[in-house]
């Protein structure tokens, strides 16, 4: 009895304490060589992060419309570490592998990343990963369609750019 009430109070602080996402649910890197951000990456990002992340009024301060902006990061400091994908906060964004880094943020009733979730990490970006609050319900701004998610094979071509270096 006290191992199960151990384990419960284990999991609620983790919880609390904004446990760190399970990089082990990441998508597989791509099998893909020679990836670029002008060829392959740029294209990704446009179609979902940037209405969000491009060149006016970048939400976080990330640009993610161009190679200079992607690894310069935002107020929340470097999102892509060259090499790393498995430790870069753009990969477990994109990935959605938990409501609080959920790029663009998952929709639902509530909650972080959600309809009306204003929680967060502190310096883990917020409701809905790098760059701050996605907007409510997930929306990329006000009006205009929501963002769409990435697809397992896209967040895994990020991934082999990154770990290819980021170039």
């Amino acid at each position: 009895m006290k191992t199960i009430v151990g384990m419960v109070l284990v999991g609620v602080a983790s919880v609390a304490l904004g446990a760190e996402p399970d990089v082990s649910k990441l998508p597989p890197v791509s099998k893909k060589t020679g990836v670029t951000f002008a060829k392959d990456i740029r294209p990704i990002l446009q179609g979902s992060c940037v209405k969000c992340h491009g060149d006016q009024r970048p939400k976080g301060e990330l640009t993610l419309k161009t190679l200079e902006g992607v690894p310069k990061g935002g107020k929340d400091g470097q999102v892509v570490v060259p090499g790393k994908s498995q430790e870069s906060l753009l990969v477990i964004a994109a990935a959605q592998i938990d409501d609080e880094t959920a790029m663009p943020p998952k929709r639902g009733r509530g909650g972080p990343g959600g309809r009306g979730g204003q929680g967060g990490q502190p310096g883990r970006g917020g409701a809905g990963g790098p760059g701050g609050r996605g907007g409510p319900g997930g929306r990329g701004g006000p009006g205009g369609p929501p963002a769409k998610p990435l697809t397992p094979e896209q967040v895994g071509l990020i991934r082999a750019w990154i770990d290819q270096g980021a170039k």
